[in-house]
């Protein structure tokens, strides 16, 4: 492993921090569940089965082979998973994308446009693989009715078509299993953000074609790397605590591992964002001429940054895991719960009761042709201008969008231009997966996040069988209910809904360049 860093002085690295995060890695690497202290211990003890992985999940090989044969006559895959169930094997199927022999679809979201992709697709020769720890993740039992009342329409058997991924003994596992259908377990004592290495990450992207054990190769060559010059992995360590108060800047350019600072995003802004602490990732297409104040700019090619790791995938995948174990650590938090993503699962479950199985008309502020505005401004550019005013000193800008990532996709070149229009570091994610990663930090992170929410009218609609509300109805009780779990802080928010999706982003990439 090589990687080019900032350079530590030998003073730094006799310092007492560095000392300390020196225990801390050779306690992570006996599996010590103490490390994050006495409250995180019972958590810590059922969630560090990721340190083992690399070798542990070449058990999975002759499943994968087999699950290739079973499905070899399918040529795509919709793979329907949250968080960590979904952005690892997305990482892995692109940064392999010439070697698959499948497409493969990531469902993780309940936008009914984006939705409407997926259910399109010819069934007679899709796979759908449900992935979820428990199976009782909202977004994924959604997708699960759906394609269960698709394969029926088209008289297709579900033992065919459709493949499990989740916990043994699980809700989900059990019933499966009861109804004859396919099952892969995966290690119960991994957390879905640390489980990219596990059934999880490896068995959709294994299916597709990926090089799995390639990957655990990789993996287990920088896992012996770390712990035998552990000083590379402390440096980086050092260096996100002592050098970035906040904010790291990430960009995958040159790299050819397309998806890789997403998947960390959502590993240390989940991990780390509790107790008003924390490090936010800033996921950047490339480094620009401005900089974050008191943030580190990190690489996995070139050297135009303040880091570079170019590590293979597989090794980037455990070294940002035991790296985010120790930051951890160093901080004081538990890195393996999410206290906050339960807040707005509860917050979106209590708008559904009240709502019943209509959603609501909603009054706007102001309208400016296909936009409503929910929020302080009497035009959509006074809106925005007031909006980036009101960000606080040191503090950043969150857009979430709840649209379709496929067609939509031209909405986050709005990252891009009120970064350079407010000289703040500005986030992008899309509803609700970004509820499953930066969510955590947006609410138990440091309370200095601006929110900007983008809604639009779906030109499509499912029934969730079994529940008095639709998917659209679903997606709207996610967003307004991380925006009551926002509203409670007091934060800024500002709320555009887009009549007509096209046209009303066109709109709002206008007004904020005019800004």
């Amino acid at each position: 492993m090589e990687a080019q860093t900032l350079t530590l002085s030998q003073v730094e690295r006799e310092s007492e921090l560095y000392s300390n995060l020196r225990k801390i890695h050779r306690r992570i690497a006996k599996k010590d569940s103490s490390t994050w202290g006495p409250k995180a211990a019972a958590e810590a003890a059922i969630r560090l089965n990721w340190i083992d992985l690399p070798e542990q999940s070449l058990a999975l090989l002759p499943e994968i082979i087999q699950l290739r044969k079973r499905f070899q006559s399918l040529n795509q895959i919709v793979l329907c998973g949250m968080g960590g169930s979904s952005l690892g094997p997305e990482v892995i199927s692109k940064s392999y994308e010439m070697q698959l022999d499948k497409e493969i679809f990531f469902f993780d979201s309940t936008d009914p446009n984006y939705a409407q992709h997926a259910l399109s697709k010819d069934l007679s020769q899709t796979l759908v693989i449900i992935s979820s720890k428990s199976g009782s993740t909202i977004e994924t039992a959604a997708a699960r009715t759906l394609f269960t009342r698709a394969f029926a329409t088209a008289k297709l058997p579900l033992n065919e078509h459709l493949l499990f991924i989740t916990d043994p003994g699980s809700p989900l596992d059990i019933e499966a299993r009861e109804l004859g259908l396919s099952v892969v377990n995966a290690d119960p004592n991994v957390g879905g953000r640390f489980s990219v290495l596990s059934a999880f990450g490896l068995v959709p992207a294994g299916i597709a074609g990926a090089p799995i054990e390639a990957i655990l190769q990789d993996a287990r060559a920088t896992k012996v790397d770390l712990l035998e010059q552990e000083e590379k992995l402390l440096d980086i360590a050092y260096l996100i605590l002592m050098k970035s108060e906040q904010y790291l800047t990430f960009t995958d350019a040159e790299s050819k591992l397309p998806g890789l600072s997403d998947w960390i995003e959502q590993l240390i802004a989940e991990s780390t964002g509790k107790d008003g602490l924390g490090r936010l990732p800033i996921v950047v297409a490339e480094f620009n001429s401005w900089k974050i104040t008191s943030s580190l700019t990190i690489s996995f090619a070139g050297s135009a940054s303040d880091i570079t790791l170019p590590l293979p995938l597989g090794g980037q995948f455990i070294f940002w895991e035991w790296l985010t174990a120790i930051i951890g650590a160093a901080l004081k938090i538990d890195p393996f719960n999410q206290p906050n993503v339960t807040e707005a699962k509860e917050q979106t479950a209590e708008l559904l009761n009240e709502w019943g199985a209509t959603l609501p008309e909603f009054k706007a502020n102001f309208l400016e042709n296909e936009i409503e505005i929910y929020g302080d401004g009497e035009s959509l550019l006074d809106a925005l201008a007031t909006f980036i005013e009101g960000v606080k000193d040191g503090g950043y800008i969150a857009i979430m969008a709840y649209l379709d990532r496929q067609a939509d996709e031209k909405v986050a070149e709005l990252r891009t231009i009120l970064t350079e229009k407010s000289g703040k570091p500005t986030t992008f994610g899309w509803g609700p997966r970004f509820l499953h990663s930066t969510g955590q930090i947006h609410k138990g992170g440091q309370k200095n996040g601006s929110f900007l929410q983008i809604t639009g009218a779906s030109e499509i609609d499912f029934p969730i069988e079994g529940k008095p509300f639709s998917l659209q109805t679903l997606l709207f009780a996610q967003a307004l209910g991380d925006a009551r779990a926002l509203e409670k802080r007091k934060y800024p928010l500002l709320r555009l809904h887009l009549r007509n999706r096209n046209t009303g982003i066109d709109q709002i990439l206008k007004a904020a360049r005019n800004l």
